[in-house]
């Protein structure tokens, strides 16, 4: 399999924009139905995966790469959540937690299926940050978020984690989120490490997309907001496609 997503995000000189489908959510008819609007839209990555564990998740990979060309990237949820059908893996480490499963126990069960697969993995520090009710990655991986307020800690873990090796830094606010990451956390977090910045959580509309661009993120990752007003998804790539990667 060609291994050129991560080279194809630094070399890009526009924003991505992602999609983030959790296969527990869906059955093949609003699978399709959700797919028929995504071929509509800017999108420029699907995620797949979630909290909990799915068997349906080489079915509906399958399904997506039936109805669009668009590239598929595993997000993991848990160990159970690995399949060889998609493009690339994100491999997470849990780094603003101190769960030892997450930071390095998982990836080492799942590393001899993934390197058997020779499937593109990117090596990605996940940072969950949020002052709401406790998300569903807090719940699952048992390790509480840094609170949105404590940039300072943020932007060290970031460094932290870029400095360990990781391709690409993701903040996230959690599935479900009222509110997104503050664009001053962004914008500290971006001026502190070179590479790529993901941003996730509680994106409702355009003007959020376009914020957090504007503070600095590179790719942002859109989940509930879509699902919920499928129309918006085509406003939100169009946001993407009209601004450069600072």
């Amino acid at each position: 399999m060609t291994k050129n997503i991560y080279q194809s995000i630094l070399n890009s000189k526009v924003k991505k924009f992602v999609l983030l489908i959790d296969p527990d959510k869906h059955d093949e008819a609003s699978l399709s139905h959700l797919l028929e609007n995504i071929n509509r839209s800017a999108t420029d990555f699907i995620f797949i995966g979630g909290s909990l564990v799915s068997d349906r998740l080489d079915y509906a990979v399958n399904l997506i790469k039936k109805y669009t060309g668009i590239p598929v990237i595993l997000f993991p949820g848990n160990l159970l959540q690995l399949t060889d059908k998609v493009d690339a893996v994100l491999l997470l480490s849990l780094i603003s937690g101190r769960n030892p499963d997450y930071l390095i126990g998982n990836h080492v069960l799942a590393a001899p299926f993934l390197k058997k697969s020779n499937l593109e993995i990117i090596p990605t520090g996940y940072i969950l940050v949020s002052d709401e009710n406790t998300s569903s990655v807090e719940y699952i991986s048992n390790t509480k978020p840094i609170p949105s307020d404590k940039t300072d800690i943020v932007v060290a873990t970031a460094i932290a984690g870029e400095m360990l090796g990781n391709l690409m830094i993701y903040l996230e606010a959690g599935s479900g989120a009222k509110k997104s990451i503050p664009c001053d956390l962004v914008s500290a977090v971006r001026k502190n490490i070179f590479v790529p910045l993901v941003v996730g959580g509680g994106i409702r509309t355009a003007d959020d997309v376009r914020n957090i661009y504007m503070a600095g993120a590179d790719i942002v990752v859109v989940g509930n907001a879509f699902e919920n007003d499928p129309g918006m998804l085509i406003k939100m790539g169009e946001v993407s496609n009209s601004l450069s990667v600072m």
